[in-house]
């Protein structure tokens, strides 16, 4: 989803990318042209680890995750645009951590199948990462609320809020506290299968391509999909 959303993006030539792409010295008319090509690639990507998964892929978007998303803060956006798209890059490395490892270069172009069974040792470091990345991404959009994000204040405008600014506040707390308390400090299974259904509702309502946006942030809900799970497995147990 992530790879997918982020080169339909590239093929509709989004011009915030002309900003991000002059970090790496691109001017406008080439960042123009490189675009569709970014954008194809990102697909392409994206298609292979539905249909073949490798871990050269994934390890591929672990470091393009992390790159693109540390472009926004480099270009002049706050820092919390970078640390809220953790997902874009946790994700595709807990998914390195689950699977075996590769023992040879031949294996990070093969398949990866998922282990038949799962160490406590191995399942708690898959945790943590989870832990890490879910709790980045929701301080991150937390803290975009509460400095008062254009964006942010568009969607609450666009489906009916007369303050904005001030749900905005709230929000951002509550996000904050949730992603410092329930996932850092004290993961409940329940309360981060609510905050899982809060996140793919509240990123339906962009004022703009609202559903490239939403696909685009498919990192961050299977980070707190999976979490759920293995908190819930580890309750269980």
């Amino acid at each position: 989803m992530c790879l997918i959303g982020h080169g339909l993006f590239g093929i509709i030539t989004k011009a915030v990318w002309c900003n991000y792409l002059a970090v790496a010295g691109i001017d406008q008319t080439m960042a123009y042209q490189l675009m569709p090509l970014i954008g194809i690639v990102d697909i392409i990507m994206g298609i292979s680890l539905l249909l073949f998964p490798i871990r050269a892929v994934a390890l591929w978007l672990v470091l393009w995750g992390f790159m693109t998303a540390a472009m926004r803060p480099l270009s002049g956006e706050p820092f919390a645009e970078l640390i809220e798209r953790a997902g874009n890059f946790g994700a595709p490395l807990t998914l390195l951590l689950l699977c075996p490892n590769a023992k040879t270069f031949k294996g990070w172009f093969q398949k990866m199948q998922p282990p038949g069974t799962i160490s406590k040792e191995d399942l708690e470091k898959v945790i943590l990462c989870l832990r890490i990345t879910a709790c980045l991404l929701l301080v991150g959009h937390g803290w975009l609320n509460l400095i008062g994000k254009k964006g942010l204040l568009g969607q609450y405008e666009s489906i009916g809020f007369k303050d904005p600014i001030l749900l905005s506040y709230i929000i951002g707390i509550i996000e904050i506290a949730c992603g410092a308390y329930f996932i850092a400090v004290r993961p409940l299974h329940r309360f981060i299968l609510l905050l899982f259904i809060w996140k793919i509702g509240s990123e339906l309502f962009y004022p703009q391509w609202e559903i490239l946006e939403w696909v685009e942030r498919g990192g961050s809900y299977g980070i707190l999909l999976s979490l759920y799970f293995a908190v819930r497995k580890t309750y269980l147990e």
